[in-house]
């Protein structure tokens, strides 16, 4: 719970979890013998060489059981200077495990900075994993040099670039070199790079379509308002139109206003497909902001495109808030589904089958349905649409359900584990290292080689089984973040207890009974914020069970009468009590609404004030138009996981749009004033 830049400066606990950004203090039940591997893991950190390779030496002769990770640590430290045959022996002492591979990415990247393409091709073709962008980009470079087709793949790969890179550069201009990567590409490139806000490598890639385009570029982006005054009032094609393309992109990003006014004249003078492109860029730029008007910049895009085309070729987050413009367009009701249908049908296959848009998109073939029995094939078309997401455990799956007027229910209960599945799972080296590496405080490391570890379950059981015993293994260790991820990974068989534990039921029953909240929603919340690890601290320094600021408890101590030291912030009923208390506050504040407290609680209490402003939505609509993808994908979660919890604590009758309420919209005129001490 932590708010200076919400988006950018902090992830959930949940996703931290599985991050670098968390430090965690070693376990009680760290052993005597693990002090070696703290040590080492202190000297690689540090770069001592020396004191790692003793304390390698030293592990390897004692034959711990965390040997591969001092290994891994002395070897990548002196990546720079190792030789083929070092790594091939690395990879024989450690076969199948996750710093084999781990070790083989980082060797990757060292080999493509040393240009030594046949070694790269060699390991390359072993490497599991292959999540590496930059490893990638190496490897379709070499295919490419030794002339096979990778156009389509070499593009994306450079498209999907979000950091300077040595691997993706070199492929990009050596592609560019050669012909393989086209000027339409280039001028792609420099489009995508600035709406990543990324001005340097749009200049680089203008450099490759060629010298002109690079200084004609650096002239667009020193001033886009003044080059675009200065453009003689005729049509414009090719380069000139990508030009004058990147000026409005560039303006659009921080003047979404002001884009769309150049754009009422610019519209006529540029091909019809980046017109199309700088339209949906201010709509998606307005939407961010919730400009009442995105909706219609949006529509004036799509009106520029073929009625048939699949799709613009815009980014995803364009497409998508296009959506979520049009679920807050207040142009009437037909115009906003119209929207909203021609945005999900433009969608590429794959995000047309996301939960959400196959929610919206029926929603919106209902709505615009003929009345009587001219519109009954289209609605119960929508309606089987909404089935097939119905059974999900997700957000939209329970909407969906009680969209179609079903009762939410728990799912069955699968058929207990036996001895043997359960003895085959915790035999597996990986998952073993993982919990010591977790329960030394080396969380980081533990999480990684757990999930790794979770590829090679015993190949004898049905997934799903296997998956279950690995997550009973770490509910029985405490290790609730592995439980809850793991149990979460099966498909067709779901133990509620495991996806939804309820560690420290007394103390947070007490906590919620205390503060006045649902238990439910506390429950809902705190999986959400840290799943269950007391001692979670975000990188921002967000700390315990509920992710408090330090600034918000000494607040809230102070508004609770408690006498509080920032030490304390760890204690588990003392970050419970904080916790709570602080949210039983925001939802004061925000008239009951858990959907607007969960937000307040992500983002701060400011943001969602704003965010209610404008044209009443219904609750649904609101959270999905959300505009940090963070915050939404938190409130989803929160109430969503307030029914699970609900059930398992006894509620009758779970519902989640009973939890929503109604619509969401500008605070209403009898509720209290805000409480604007709030942090």
């Amino acid at each position: 719970m932590s708010w200076p830049s919400k988006q950018t400066l902090r992830r959930s606990a949940a996703a931290a979890l599985a991050a670098a950004a968390l430090a965690v203090a070693p376990c009680a039940g760290a052993q005597d013998g693990d002090a070696i591997v703290l040590d080492a893991r202190k000297a690689w950190a540090a770069k001592d060489r020396p004191r790692l390779a003793a304390l390698r030496d030293r592990a390897l002769a004692e034959s711990h059981p965390l040997a591969p990770w001092i290994d891994y640590w002395a070897l990548n430290a002196r990546l720079d200077e190792a030789a083929v045959d070092d790594l091939a022996a690395f990879y024989r002492r450690w076969s199948v495990s996750y710093v084999e591979d781990r070790l083989r990415n980082d060797w990757l990247l060292e080999l493509g900075k040393r240009r030594d393409w046949a070694a790269f091709r060699a390991d390359y073709l072993r490497f599991r994993m292959d999540d590496d962008r930059e490893a990638r980009c190496y490897w379709l470079l070499t295919e490419s040099l030794d002339g096979q087709a990778v156009r389509a793949a070499a593009l994306d790969a450079w498209l999907a670039q979000q950091r300077d890179d040595d691997g993706c550069e070199l492929m990009a201009t050596t592609l560019a070199g050669s012909g393989v990567l086209t000027r339409q590409d280039l001028w792609l490139g420099v489009r995508r790079a600035l709406q990543a806000n990324r001005p340097a490598a749009a200049r680089r890639a203008a450099a490759l379509v060629d010298a002109d385009a690079g200084r004609a570029l650096a002239a667009v982006l020193d001033n886009p308002a003044r080059w675009l005054a200065r453009q003689p009032d005729a049509r414009v094609r090719a380069d000139r139109a990508e030009l004058a393309l990147a000026a409005l992109l560039r303006i659009a990003r921080e003047e979404p206003e002001v884009a769309a006014a150049q754009l009422g004249a610019w519209e006529r003078r540029l091909p019809h497909e980046h017109a199309a492109q700088a339209w949906a860029w201010a709509g998606h730029r307005g939407a961010l902001r919730q400009l009442p008007q995105a909706a219609d910049w949006y529509a004036r895009a799509w009106a520029l495109l073929p009625p048939d085309a699949a799709d613009p070729g815009w980014l995803p987050d364009t497409l998508e808030w296009s959506a979520r413009a049009a679920l807050r367009g207040d142009g009437g009701a037909s115009p906003r589904w119209r929207l909203l249908r021609r945005t999900v049908e433009g969608m590429p296959a794959g995000q047309r089958a996301e939960p959400a848009w196959v929610y919206w998109h029926a929603r919106a073939a209902k709505a615009l349905a003929p009345r009587g029995a001219a519109g009954d094939a289209e609605r119960a078309a929508a309606d089987e649409a909404l089935a097939s997401i119905a059974g999900g455990m997700h957000f939209y799956g329970k909407l969906a359900a009680e969209t179609l007027g079903r009762a939410l229910a728990p799912p069955p209960a699968p058929p207990p584990l036996q001895p043997a599945e359960r003895d085959a799972v915790r035999a597996l080296p990986g998952l073993q290292r993982a919990l010591q590496l977790i329960a030394i405080g080396l969380r980081n490391e533990g999480v990684r080689e757990w999930n790794f570890s979770l590829r090679d379950l015993p190949a004898a059981l049905p997934r799903d089984r296997a998956l279950r015993a690995a997550a009973e293994l770490a509910c029985e260790r405490e290790v609730w973040d592995r439980c809850i991820n793991t149990s979460d990974r099966t498909s067709a068989e779901v133990d509620l207890a495991q996806r939804y534990p309820m560690p420290l039921r007394d103390p947070v029953l007490r906590a919620a009974r205390d503060a006045g909240l649902d238990p439910a929603y506390v429950y809902g919340l705190v999986r959400q914020e840290s799943r269950f690890v007391m001692n979670a601290r975000s990188h921002v320094g967000a700390s315990g069970l509920m992710q408090l600021m330090p600034s918000t408890a000494r607040w809230t101590a102070r508004r609770l009468g408690i006498d509080y030291q920032p030490s304390m912030i760890d204690d588990r009923d003392v970050n419970l009590r904080l916790g709570t208390g602080y949210l039983k506050l925001v939802l004061e504040d925000f008239e009951g609404r858990i959907a607007l407290a969960a937000a307040a609680y992500n983002a701060g209490p400011s943001r969602p004030r704003r965010w209610r402003e404008g044209a009443e939505l219904e609750a649904a609509a609101w959270i999905e138009t959300i505009p940090f993808n963070e915050t939404r994908d938190y409130v989803q979660k929160v109430v969503s996981n307030a029914v699970y919890y609900g059930l398992r604590l006894g509620d009758g009758a779970p519902s989640l749009l009973r939890r929503l309420g109604g619509p969401v919209g500008p605070r209403p005129a009898a509720a209290p004033p805000e409480n604007r001490d709030l942090p």
